[in-house]
């Protein structure tokens, strides 16, 4: 039988860097295209890893993806179709900025065969989206939003931001509003936190810029799960809500321990017992890839690394965690290590147990990588 895995392409440019953004990029685009040359250099030398598996889903993030041409995004599914076996109905994600998506530039998305836009607006506050150094304002964020309705894009997802420096309970509402009026079909919320090397951070070692406190931040969260799930949302992993059948396929399967294989600078891979992680250095990684060399790290994992991550993943999803899976599969029993925390966590509201599944109330939610690495594993 095979497994469906997944394909995810890191493009690392950038017109501007965001403050609050930790992420590998450049600003410099003039070795575009010799990127992504070094890219399908990358997928053909990958071309056994997932050994032969379905790719049911590829994912182009970034970096902005949206500043790709149509040649460009061609190269890649191109050198993708003649290296891997691809599903006949793939989930197709392009992350993009408001600013890039003239009516000219989502037709050419759906010329190559993208399906689904992970919308990068972060906030409908045109004095905050400045704060942060979006290269949108609130305006364009709308457009973007009706000319993708407009093309015939039937599977939209929209980045927000809470807990922005700034950024008050009164102006969150109104962007959950905004966004529920928008209705996309998926809506991914983080919260802001500062990065020591980001402008932020270097603003935040100053005095400058003071990063939002704990209990505002959980006040937050707490508003935007009641309002997204009110309003008919399925609030399925930690950080994403969707309305019913469109969760994202291909962060679910990260979720769900499925293989992947990352292409691009600073990409990761997962096979099942071992995650590779590119260099995050766009000259080295065009540099290495013309000798045929990958430059990468590999970790492979141990049992109880298996384990934990289990735990860690599936108790941010509304799966929660499979007590028996993990026994089955692992030979760890959770349910019995940590019987007299978990039932803490009960009688505390945090948790439930429902037909042998681990589940996070909303409670236990704001709570979720505490409870997570108190339950991990330490074997000899």
């Amino acid at each position: 039988m095979s497994f469906m895995a997944g394909i995810y392409i890191h493009v690392p440019f950038c017109k501007q860097a965001c403050y609050y953004c930790d992420f590998h990029f450049s600003t410099n685009q003039s070795l575009r295209e010799e990127l992504i040359q070094s890219i399908t250099v990358e997928f053909e030398l990958q071309k056994n890893y997932l050994q032969g598996e379905i790719i049911e889903t590829i994912y182009l993030g970034g970096g902005t993806p949206s500043l790709l041409s149509k040649r460009e995004l061609e190269v890649i599914f191109n050198s993708i179709n003649k290296h891997y076996r691809v599903a006949p109905d793939p989930e197709i994600t392009l992350e993009a900025n408001p600013d890039d998506l003239t009516k000219e530039k989502i037709q050419v998305l759906k010329d190559v065969g993208i399906n689904r836009v992970s919308l990068g607006i972060q906030s409908f506050e045109d004095t905050v989206l400045e704060s942060l150094n979006r290269a949108h304002n609130s305006a364009e964020a709308v457009k973007s939003v009706l000319d993708l309705r407009e093309s015939g894009i039937h599977n939209l997802s929209i980045d927000l931001i809470h807990s922005i420096p700034g950024q008050d309970s009164q102006m969150l509402m109104h962007n959950l509003a905004k966004v529920i009026e928008l209705a996309p079909e998926h809506i991914s919320v983080y919260s802001l936190t500062i990065e020591e090397k980001t402008v932020f951070g270097k603003w935040a070692a100053h005095g400058k810029i003071k990063a939002t406190e704990e209990t505002q931040s959980a006040h937050q969260f707490e508003q935007v799960m009641d309002t997204l799930i009110e309003s008919g949302y399925q609030h399925y992993e930690i950080s994403n809500f969707s309305l019913p059948g469109f969760a994202s396929k291909h962060n679910s399967s990260y979720w769900q321990q499925k293989k992947y294989l990352g292409a691009g600078p600073s990409a990761h891979s997962f096979d099942g017992d071992s995650r590779q992680f590119n260099v995050s250095n766009n000259h080295l990684y065009m540099k290495s890839l013309k000798k045929g060399i990958i430059p990468f790290e590999k970790e492979t994992l141990t049992l109880e690394n298996k384990i934990n991550e289990y735990i860690f993943t599936s108790l941010r999803t509304s799966q929660g965690c499979n007590l028996s899976y993990l026994n089955k599969t692992y030979r760890h029993d959770i349910g019995t290590i940590n019987a007299t925390y978990i039932q803490s966590l009960i009688t505390q509201g945090y948790v439930i147990v429902s037909g042998g599944i681990l589940l996070l109330t909303r409670q236990g939610k704001l709570l979720a990588d505490k409870i997570a690495s108190d339950l991990f594993a330490t074997l000899e």
